[in-house]
């Protein structure tokens, strides 16, 4: 009965996506206070926001910054691409070649992004050190001319992805490149903006 009565306490809130995903609806999720929702992580896909299942294997990561009556506000503090869908791309006698990248955006939003290029044969040193030069260059070009919301959008829509394929494959022949993780590390307009070079980490 106690059980019960809990429940009868709660009320339930629709949670919605970010701005920049055109504040769609998520899911529900009840609590008997809405407090205990502020901070809380939700995790959803990219196929879940833009009906297309294709995307599914974009994982995207949410905060609860604020709740409006029934409606819980969430910001985006990351995205990851699929466990299974990267091991996938795994082939025999070819390469990968990933890199973390530390990019500031227009508006001054400091992100980590790790690109990675997967190759059709195994690449030498010099190629991979070209292509990981191509990724760095790539994203922290974009970073630098887009705000916050347009980057985003740009890395999980496949955007950025599309642009070092097309410089990278000059270097070499690709089967894919991913932006497989980024992370939201601040916010706000720093006093100085600076490019990071990249940690890289390559396996082949």
């Amino acid at each position: 009965m106690a059980r019960k009565e809990g429940w009868k306490a709660k009320s339930w809130y629709d949670i919605l996506a970010p701005e920049m995903f055109g504040s769609v609806n998520i899911g529900q999720t009840p609590v008997d206070d809405s407090k205990k929702l502020i901070g809380r992580t939700i995790e959803s896909t990219l196929g879940d926001l833009t009906n297309d299942w294709s995307k599914q294997k974009v994982k995207m990561l949410f905060k609860v910054h604020d709740v409006a009556g029934k409606n819980v506000h969430t910001q985006f503090i990351g995205h990851r691409m699929a466990h299974d869908y990267m091991r996938s791309l795994i082939k025999r006698k070819t390469s990968k070649t990933d890199t973390n990248i530390t990019a500031v955006t227009k508006d001054g939003y400091r992100m980590k992004v790790k690109p990675a290029c997967f190759t059709i044969k195994q690449a030498h040193h010099p190629q991979i050190k070209a292509i990981r030069q191509v990724m760095h260059d790539i994203v922290i070009e974009r970073a630098k001319n887009l705000n916050f919301s347009q980057f985003v959008q740009e890395i999980v829509l496949g955007k950025v992805a599309s642009d070092i394929y097309k410089q990278v494959k000059s270097i070499y022949p690709l089967r894919r490149v991913e932006i497989v993780k980024t992370e939201v590390i601040s916010t706000g307009k720093p006093a100085k903006t600076e490019e990071v070079q990249p940690e890289a980490a390559v396996t082949g």
